[in-house]
């Protein structure tokens, strides 16, 4: 008697492979709308005391950037170029590790 070769005797896929293609469904659609709630979501930092604020959403885009008047010194404009350097990395930061959170590690 001749053996029949492949999953369930070629007769579709069995219950076990059909449950994990459906689980790896959920899970792409789960982390597709984790990532547009990071995409959508907006990170906040400021440095220098509040003397410079940048919010930043999760997909990178500059919301908006607002500097002190008093921090606007024309003879020191290397602090005030620290501050928003500062600040840039921290709300940086602040959304590769929501990032990192929302999507498991992966990379998103």
């Amino acid at each position: 008697m001749a053996r029949r070769g492949g999953f369930g005797g070629g007769m579709g896929m069995p219950g076990n492979m059909n449950n994990l293609m459906k689980q790896a469904q959920r899970m792409q659609r789960q982390m597709e709308e984790n990532k547009k709630a990071l995409d959508e979501k907006e990170f906040k930092a400021t440095a220098g005391g509040g003397a410079v604020e940048i919010v930043m959403t999760g997909a990178h885009e500059m919301k908006s950037i607002t500097i002190d008047p008093d921090a606007a010194d024309p003879d020191d404009v290397e602090t005030l170029q620290d501050m928003i350097l500062v600040a840039v990395n921290d709300v940086l930061a602040q959304i590769t590790e929501e990032s990192g959170k929302l999507m498991g590690g992966m990379g998103f």
